[in-house]
């Protein structure tokens, strides 16, 4: 493969900031998350749900928290990596 994502500086991004886009996939990452009803977005889409560890649940000092945010991130990049690449 080699190529890498670089993770930048994340943020929190309203829904509404993608209404005209399409898509290929809408991969819901949280449990929690598979439940709910997601937007509509338009065209067709694949559907995808990869379990993940809410980093955001996670308690304890901040470099334990920034630990659980580095693993979600690892395992969301390795799964981007074996299967849409």
């Amino acid at each position: 493969l080699g190529q890498q994502i670089d993770a930048g500086q994340p943020e929190s991004q309203s829904w509404d900031d993608f209404a005209d886009e399409r898509f290929d996939y809408v991969i819901t990452v949280c449990d929690s998350a598979a439940a709910e009803s997601c937007p509509a977005f338009p065209g067709r889409f694949e559907r995808l749900h990869w379990s993940t560890p809410d980093p955001a649940a996670a308690t304890g000092t901040d470099a334990e928290i920034d630990a659980a945010f580095e693993r979600a991130f690892e395992l969301l990049k390795s799964r981007v990596q074996e299967e849409l690449l």
